[in-house]
C-alpha cells in the first residue's frame, strides 16, 4: 500500500500544526516526541501526512516500529487500522498490552 510513498511525498512537506494544537510548536522536538507525532497523524491526519511521517522516521518500517511503542490510542478503530495497514498483530502493540493488563487487574 505504501510502497511508492517516496514518489508521493513533497520535498518540503511538513506536518500540519493543527494536529498539535496543545504543544508549543517553537519548542517542539519531532524526534523526541515521535510517538505523539505518529499517534496524532493516525488519529487525525490525512494520507499526505503519512508520507511526511515516512520521510521523518525512516520509511514505513520506521513508522511501524514507532506505532508498536505508542502507549494508547484514542479510539479502538485506530488499533484495527494500524494492524491492517502496517501488517501488525494487536499483540505487537504496547497499547493493546496495556489494555490487557488493565483488564486483568480489574478482574482480580
Amino acid at each position: 500500500m505504501w510502497s511508492d510513498w517516496e514518489k508521493k511525498v513533497k520535498p518540503n512537506a511538513q506536518l500540519p500544526k493543527k494536529l498539535f494544537w496543545d504543544v508549543d510548536w517553537a519548542n517542539f522536538d519531532l524526534q523526541k516526541n515521535k510517538k505523539l507525532v505518529v499517534q496524532r497523524v493516525i488519529e487525525y491526519g490525512l494520507p499526505e501526512d503519512y508520507y511526511t511521517l515516512f520521510k521523518l522516521y525512516g520509511g514505513v518500517s520506521g513508522v511501524r516500529e514507532i506505532i508498536k511503542e505508542i502507549p494508547c490510542f484514542r479510539y479502538p478503530r485506530d488499533i484495527s487500522f494500524v494492524c491492517m495497514t502496517f501488517n501488525l498483530k494487536k499483540e505487537d502493540l504496547e497499547c493493546y498490552k496495556r489494555q490487557q493488563l488493565r483488564k486483568e487487574r480489574m478482574n482480580s
